[in-house]
């Protein structure tokens, strides 16, 4: 095990000179490659004006798709094409897609276990003018990534830096959801551990605004349980396998699939979970505050779906406490407020 940590930085202090070696022959250099040919039946490429200009030397930030390879953007195409370096998240999934798009590039790996080793290496080929293009597995880059680091050393450097905009796995969810799009908060993951992943939610839950998160799928029933309960019963969408074959996107109020996903188990595939802003001001009525609790005392205690209604609504706990005790004994319920 000692003599990991030392093999890696041989093969760090190794890949510096392949990636100069390959970055002095790249074709942002090399002008003298021209275009692949066409091949029989092929349409011709797009020719606006601003396809034909240069990518320029710097850092580029090139967003990649999703999930449907079909999504790559024109620009973004010329860009992985023409750039000295690619900085990849993981440089078998870029690898993938260069293979689907037919394109030739020298590669290194840029992720948040090696980034502070690599940024140096990355900056010196950007101190010597070249093009060094960042992508992550899927979207945009910089988004739950360490690509911001590099970003802000260039800055400091006075490095250029342009973006060349696309595929959003948060934009994609939060258009689709319905739920409001003016004002909106990526919370990225939340804490895998239950008390963590609480206090969090906890420190948001009064934000005028709509929440996005990233969630492992195994890990979602849990997540929007507490969502729920600390959240209340707000509208929410679940997104998943989004531009891919079996997209499905879940609407619901939060209590509903939170109870959804604990029953049919962990779903497949990449999720988002997307969450309302909390609901206006003024106190709701009695007969919203028991629709909410009809719904809410489904999967939750009398004292926490009392809790969760008041926090949604507005209107004081202990009427909504009692409220909740009324129903719970009329429904069946245990007597026993914390069962």
């Amino acid at each position: 095990m000692a003599k990991k940590p030392a093999r890696r930085e041989r093969a760090l202090a190794d890949e510096r000179p392949r990636l100069r070696a390959a970055s002095d022959a790249s074709p942002n250099e090399a002008s003298e490659r021209g275009p692949r040919s066409k091949r029989p039946g092929e349409a011709g490429p797009p020719s606006p004006a601003g396809l034909a200009s240069a990518i320029p030397s710097g850092l580029v930030l090139v967003a990649t798709p999703i999930g449907n390879a079909g999504d790559i953007g024109l620009r973004a195409i010329k860009a992985l094409e023409r750039a000295d370096i690619l900085a990849c998240e993981d440089t078998r999934v870029t690898g993938r897609l260069l293979k689907r798009l037919d394109v030739t590039a020298s590669m290194t790996a840029y992720h948040e276990h090696n980034a502070e080793r690599v940024r140096p290496i990355l900056l010196e080929f950007l101190r010597d003018g070249k093009t060094v293009a960042l992508v992550s597995d899927a979207g945009t880059p910089l988004i739950s990534d360490p690509g911001y680091k590099l970003v802000r050393a260039c800055i400091t450097e006075g490095l250029p830096v342009t973006a060349v905009p696309g595929p959003s796995a948060v934009l994609a969810a939060l258009t689709l959801s319905g739920l409001p799009t003016d004002r909106f908060l990526l919370a990225g993951f939340l804490p895998p551990r239950r008390g963590t992943r609480r206090r969090e939610l906890a420190e948001i839950k009064d934000l005028r605004a709509t929440l996005v998160f990233f969630e492992s799928a195994r890990r979602l029933a849990s997540s929007l349980a507490d969502m729920a309960d600390l959240l209340g019963p707000r509208a929410a969408a679940v997104a998943r396998e989004m531009t891919k074959l079996f997209e499905e996107v879940r609407r619901a109020d939060l209590p509903d699939l939170a109870r959804h996903y604990a029953e049919r188990g962990a779903p497949k595939g990449e999720v988002v979970v997307v969450v309302a802003p909390p609901g206006p001001g003024q106190p709701a009525t009695m007969d919203d505050v028991k629709a909410h609790l009809g719904r809410a005392l489904e999967s939750m205690s009398v004292r926490d779906a009392a809790a969760a209604v008041a926090a949604a609504t507005g209107v004081p706990r202990r009427r909504v406490y009692e409220c909740a005790l009324a129903l719970a004994a009329k429904g069946g319920k245990a007597k026993n407020p914390n069962e």
